[in-house]
């Protein structure tokens, strides 16, 4: 629920800031959709691919952990 919240909180934060921004930038984005332990990554460059790259890697670590603590494995 923490990780639900948070996303959903820094999501809403990011569309601010685009809200809040004047100067023409280049759009850049991409998704993860994560199927078990394995993500799938969209991106629309290198450098946003990478960056999902290294988030997804965090969640699914994160979630593991959260796994042994709650004693499912």
């Amino acid at each position: 629920m923490i990780l639900i919240t948070a996303g959903v909180l820094l999501a809403l934060f990011v569309v601010i800031l685009s809200i809040a921004k004047t100067d023409k930038v280049k759009a850049r984005g991409g998704a993860v959709v994560i199927v078990g332990p394995f993500p799938i990554i969209f991106g629309s460059d290198r450098e946003s691919a990478k960056v999902l790259l290294v988030l997804s890697i965090v969640l699914v670590a994160a979630l593991i952990v959260l796994l042994l603590l709650q004693g499912y494995f």
